[in-house]
């Protein structure tokens, strides 16, 4: 797209200041076989001759086949009026349902999804032969985290790697932990975290890329700090930087029982990533007690540009899983 308007196949060129369709010099108003319709005109009967505002040109030339690579790049306009939100799968519980990374990759991006979460950069040429990214890149250790101050040095070191490689590849996330409490209270643990990650802010600042600090059930990953949406949401607050925001994992918050769709509507600037899985048992999304399509309009609805990961072991078939879930996120 150029500054002096917005180039449109067949016999068409829009005028940026009122925004008609009109001819182009010296052609004929003609039907096309890419019908450009008036708003609010069905497809099916859409004709050439109305006004036509950019915007909708735009939203049926996506639907005339460019959708995947816009749905690629954000979030897009889906069916009525809804907001598609960008995808990806975690490789480690969909690997082992598939004969090799590559299948992995070649199943995911024929879905419709960007990337993968969490595969070591040693197999980033795996994912980038197909088109996809790693939407977080893996770092530290889970369990030997920020919150205890004799684990900084290591996994700062593995942070700012992580940082470094993540950005010449111009993808958008790297993974970050508490570690486990071992006795340590929710306030010294806290200042521990936010002293280690003002250290390397800066960085990911420079680097555009965002550290995400998972929240995750102190149940299942017994003793881990970050195991609440208060502590989540105070962390931010205090390392104060728009590149250390929270991996809020939909899954571990309801077994923690926070009200899910509240924490994303009230706290959507904290949130930098979703993880999904059906709850519980960490199964397919239609399973469970969580409504994820209520769960997708409230993402969608705060305006989220980020990317939302399902992490799931599949009970059923593992291709028509991850469709069902790239599906309810979609509508």
């Amino acid at each position: 797209m150029g500054k002096g308007g917005v180039g449109i196949p067949g016999n068409y060129s829009v005028q940026p200041p009122c925004e008609r369709l009109v001819p182009a010099p010296g052609r004929q108003v003609t039907r096309t076989k890419v019908h450009l319709m008036a708003t609010n005109t069905p497809l099916s009967s859409a004709g050439t001759k109305h006004p036509i505002s950019r915007r909708r040109v735009l939203a049926d030339l996506l639907l005339a086949g460019v959708g995947m690579a816009a749905a690629r790049a954000g979030a897009t306009g889906g069916r009525d009026g809804g907001v598609r939100l960008r995808q990806a799968a975690a490789a480690w519980c969909f690997r082992r349902r598939f004969k090799d990374l590559d299948a992995l990759c070649a199943a995911v991006n024929g879905l419709g999804f960007i990337g993968l979460d969490l595969v070591d950069p040693k197999q980033w040429p795996v994912l980038k032969r197909h088109g996809l990214i790693c939407s977080m890149t893996p770092t530290h250790s889970l369990t030997n985290g920020l919150c205890d101050p004799r684990f900084h040095d290591v996994c700062l070191r593995k942070i700012q790697t992580a940082l470094d490689a993540t950005a010449a590849e111009g993808w958008p996330n790297v993974i970050a932990f508490t570690g486990n409490r071992r006795g340590m209270d929710d306030e010294t643990g806290l200042k521990n975290t936010v002293e280690a990650l003002q250290k390397v802010a800066g960085h990911a600042e420079r680097k555009n890329v965002t550290i995400c600090l998972e929240f995750l059930n102190s149940k299942m990953h017994k003793d881990y700090m970050a195991d609440s949406t208060d502590w989540c949401v105070e962390l931010v607050r205090r390392v104060g930087s728009p590149r250390v925001k929270v991996l809020y994992d939909i899954f571990h918050a309801a077994v923690m029982g926070e009200d899910v769709v509240s924490d994303i509507r009230t706290h959507s600037d904290c949130w930098a990533h979703y993880h999904t899985a059906g709850v519980p048992g960490r199964h397919e999304l239609d399973g469970g007690r969580l409504d994820y399509r209520a769960v997708a309009r409230a993402i969608a609805g705060a305006g989220f540009t980020g990317v939302v990961c399902h992490e799931f072991t599949p009970k059923r078939n593992a291709r028509e899983s991850l469709q069902q879930a790239f599906a309810i996120f979609s509508a």
